[in-house]
């Protein structure tokens, strides 16, 4: 298991956007953070009232987004028009190519939110989307799968052999998860502390967690985290 603290991501600073990078992105490189396994993106993103991203364009991703509070709105070149709210995920495969823009939804609560790529089986393929809700009680004390290459128990479709599981853990509650020896996993804080293997990790921080026959995470405060167990 290697930490990745949360204090030494990168940062983007726009005034209107805070946001911190667990892998390089945009201005912020370091050779060392370019990814784990086809996981290539993990940004914390605070957003203002009223403010976001501007229609943009992507290709050849698979992008998830997470939203931890407030109620991000998306519009996209396929035709979609949705608000994300707190235990919605939503998976956007970009494919051959998609135009989208993202905004935070109120002209009073910031916005707050994990926004994830993954890197997909194959280039060119159809654009696609797909947005689900899993609530507290679906997560709370266990692990709920989220999103899984063939879209079992009702987790969104990724274009890639990558299993995620989202959970919230009350105090003194564990969750336990085996990553085989062949695969990758990666472990991310949303918010709260716990104890992963017995290393304490607090919110933000990250952890790459390979081929290990046990893991335990346990929560020392309510916490809520996402985990990615990848082919």
């Amino acid at each position: 298991m290697t930490i990745r603290p949360s204090a030494e991501r990168g940062v983007a600073n726009f005034g209107w956007l805070d946001s911190r990078h667990s892998f390089s992105f945009g201005h912020y490189f370091d050779q060392r953070y370019m990814g784990h396994g086809p996981l290539r993106v993990i940004n914390e993103d605070r957003v203002k009232p009223g403010r976001g991203f501007d229609t943009h364009g992507h290709s050849d991703m698979e992008i998830i987004s997470y939203v931890l509070d407030g109620a991000l709105e998306h519009q996209d070149s396929m035709g979609n028009g949705s608000v994300i709210r707190p235990g919605d995920v939503q998976r956007m495969s970009a494919g051959t190519g998609v135009r989208h823009s993202e905004y935070n939804a109120s002209d009073s609560e910031e916005v707050h939110f994990l926004q994830i790529w993954i890197l997909p089986e194959a280039q060119g393929a159809k654009p696609g989307y797909e947005q689900k809700a899993f609530g507290r009680e679906d997560k709370l004390n266990q692990l709920r799968l989220v999103g899984a290459r063939d879209g079992r128990e009702g987790a969104v479709v990724i274009n890639r052999d990558v299993d995620l599981y989202a959970s919230v853990l009350e105090p003194g509650h564990s969750v336990s998860h085996h990553i085989g020896e062949a695969r990758r996993g990666w472990l991310q804080v949303a918010r709260g502390s716990l104890l992963v293997n017995g290393e304490r990790l607090e919110q933000g921080d990250g952890a790459a967690l390979d081929g290990l026959e046990s893991l335990s995470i346990e929560a020392v405060e309510e916490a809520e985290f996402l985990l990615f167990d990848m082919g």
